[in-house]
């Protein structure tokens, strides 16, 4: 048998200064000292291990604002923002391989705002962007990279966290891949298993769901994998150490 911990936490899926599990380890980190930690992440019942990084940036466009019928007083900040789009657009993803393990990125504007009125030139536009990078890139190397790409453009960094390495040399990761068939896939998505990480507890991912089916409009989760997510977790909760 094994000693188990089980920690439920709120602010998941939020900016990483919401999260649960951060303040956990910010104000008692011996509730997280453990040989190692699972995710109940979304995996198709396999094992995923490690995560991109995730960053969320800010870029603005400044323009002048005019009454729409004299638009050239003016200066249309959405305008703009279309040569903020056309560079998202055009850019091409890297893939990494970690360990073995190969992580696509992504880049993409997730939202935008701008203008006041329906008669009025924007004189502001912003566009959120969301940076998915390989778990060897750090934060740091991840905004100089989005910088340089938008560069002449105003850029704030509004979210960043690290991704973490796979960690699968780790005797008691290792062992809970085989106890769980042996595949392992790369973790596309950011996840908690990179604050176990940077405690030094080696983490996976593993759980029930299509996770490219995450946040999609038929997100859903097939009953017989929770079933038989549930009995492999406890076999392996049974089973003596290795």
């Amino acid at each position: 048998m094994r000693d188990v911990t089980y920690v439920f936490y709120d602010g998941e899926e939020i900016e990483s200064e919401h999260n649960g599990l951060g303040r956990i380890a910010r104000t008692h980190p011996e509730w997280l000292d453990a040989q190692f930690a699972v995710l109940l992440e979304p995996t198709d019942g396999l094992v995923e291990g490690g995560c991109n990084g995730t960053m969320r940036v800010d870029v603005t466009t400044k323009g002048v604002a005019a009454h729409s019928a004299r638009a050239w007083k003016g200066h249309n900040a959405i305008h703009d923002a279309g040569e903020v789009l056309t560079r998202l657009a055009a850019y091409e993803p890297r893939q990494v391989e970690v360990d073995g393990l190969v992580y696509r990125e992504s880049l993409n504007a997730v939202r935008i705002a701008g203008g006041v009125a329906g008669n009025v030139i924007p004189d502001a536009c912003r566009v959120e962007v969301n940076y998915r990078f390989a778990p060897s890139t750090s934060a740091a190397d991840a905004e100089a990279h989005l910088r340089d790409l938008l560069q002449g453009f105003e850029v704030a960094v509004t979210d960043r966290a690290d991704g973490a390495r796979p960690g699968l040399d780790r005797p008691a990761a290792a062992a809970f891949v085989a106890a769980m068939g042996g595949v392992v896939k790369p973790k596309y998505g950011w996840t908690d298993v990179a604050r176990f990480s940077a405690l030094g507890v080696p983490a996976v991912n593993y759980g029930p769901g299509d996770p490219m089916k995450a946040h999609a409009d038929d997100e859903f989760v097939p009953a017989h994998q929770v079933v038989e997510a549930e009995a492999a977790l406890r076999r392996w909760l049974s089973a003596p150490p290795a």
